[in-house]
């Protein structure tokens, strides 16, 4: 076996394999599932070569699994694509919180590389994110479990797959999701049945640290004691602020001390204010979506350095954010799912609640009955 090495023709690496060069370039005549000029480097190649008769077969394994084999025939060369299987079973993971979600699921997560944990984290910060704001609400000796599938490719690498179920454990009160089919639709689900998407995320910034919390402090610049109505997410440059739901931008603009601002007016009654911004993408006037990009973070205004300043207001009165969007929860299930559900969640907390590493034979439905 041998890579094709960087910057290199494909059809040079197949004579180093042992092709001759015109049947090389015979053989790439016929390909159709592939680009011979974007074969990336390191991608292997195995070739059968007979000193008498030459070359009668090669392969390209484009991907864990996927591998493009050519065969010698009588008058020309066959192409063939070959998609070779997963297979699947699930795996509790799962560890005590030091200082990261990030952390703990990588120290919990044996079953999988390192950058696969890393992965898995990142999955299930999607579907905490309505729910939990894990820059500021995780504590050490927090805990968390996660029921995921795990997919073993044929050469016996390993992927993370669905998350089926999990447990956050934040200062010894429980966030629990479960994976939930209603009819051809997929989604998570709390522990009661609601879903986990809510009217509003947790925290304006992906990837996010608090650097000053709700409450009085003292002004970085102007060094007098005063109340701080919001919180600070400190993040470099440019990094994408989102809108926390849907609304109304009512301001977009120079603020005085806050710089670049923006002021978004939803439907209950409730304002999102995002200060010092780099740079604004919205207009005032326009309508947002949860999620959407609506500017980067900067240090304008009176800010000594690039950090997001972040307010909540309702009916015109400054909340602490992390209160005002705590028990902000998803629509529940419709009634006539919540009898399969439970009985899902009761087969499938079993699991969770099983020693780490226990793997199940076969992956775990997501639904009883359906429509």
């Amino acid at each position: 076996m041998d890579t094709i090495r960087k910057g290199e023709p494909l059809t040079v690496a197949l004579t180093r394999a042992g092709l001759d060069p015109e049947e090389a370039a015979e053989a790439l005549r016929v390909a159709s599932a592939l680009d011979p000029r974007r074969v990336r480097a390191g991608t292997p190649i195995t070739a059968k070569v007979s000193p008498d008769s030459g070359a009668s077969e090669f392969t390209l394994q484009l991907a864990i699994d996927r591998v493009i084999r050519f065969t010698r025939s009588a008058q020309t060369w066959v192409e063939r694509e070959e998609l070779l299987p997963w297979t699947t079973d699930t795996v509790v993971v799962g560890g005590e919180v030091q200082s990261t979600l990030t952390g703990a699921i990588a120290a919990g997560a044996q079953d999988f590389p390192e950058r696969q944990r890393t992965e898995l984290a990142y999955a299930l910060a999607d579907v905490l994110e309505y729910r939990v704001d894990l820059s500021r609400d995780l504590q050490k000796g927090d805990s968390v479990r996660v029921l995921v599938e795990r997919q073993r490719a044929p050469n016996g690498l390993v992927r993370p797959g669905a998350i089926i179920a999990a447990r956050l454990t934040i200062s010894g009160k429980p966030v629990e999701t479960l994976r939930f089919a209603q009819g051809t639709r997929v989604s998570y689900f709390d522990g009661e049945g609601k879903s986990m998407r809510a009217a509003f995320l947790r925290a304006p910034l992906e990837f996010r640290r608090i650097s000053s919390v709700f409450g009085m402090r003292r002004h970085p610049i102007l060094g007098t004691l005063r109340r701080h109505s919001g919180m600070d997410y400190a993040a470099s440059r440019g990094t994408p602020v989102r809108a926390l739901g849907n609304g109304r931008v009512i301001f977009a603009g120079w603020k005085g001390g806050y710089g670049k601002t923006i002021e978004i007016r939803h439907a209950n009654g409730m304002v999102t204010r995002y200060g010092h911004l780099d740079a604004i993408n919205v207009r005032s006037g326009s309508t947002v979506n949860i999620a959407q990009t609506i500017g980067k973070v900067g240090s304008t205004g009176l800010s000594t350095a690039p950090h997001l300043h972040f307010e909540v207001l309702v009916n015109g009165v400054h909340r602490d954010p992390r209160v005002a969007l705590r028990n902000v929860a998803g629509e529940p299930l419709e009634a006539k799912h919540r009898s399969a559900f439970a009985a899902l969640k009761s087969r499938i907390f079993a699991q969770l609640d099983a020693p780490l590493g226990l793997v199940a034979d076969r992956p775990v439905p997501v639904r009883i009955g359906g429509d």
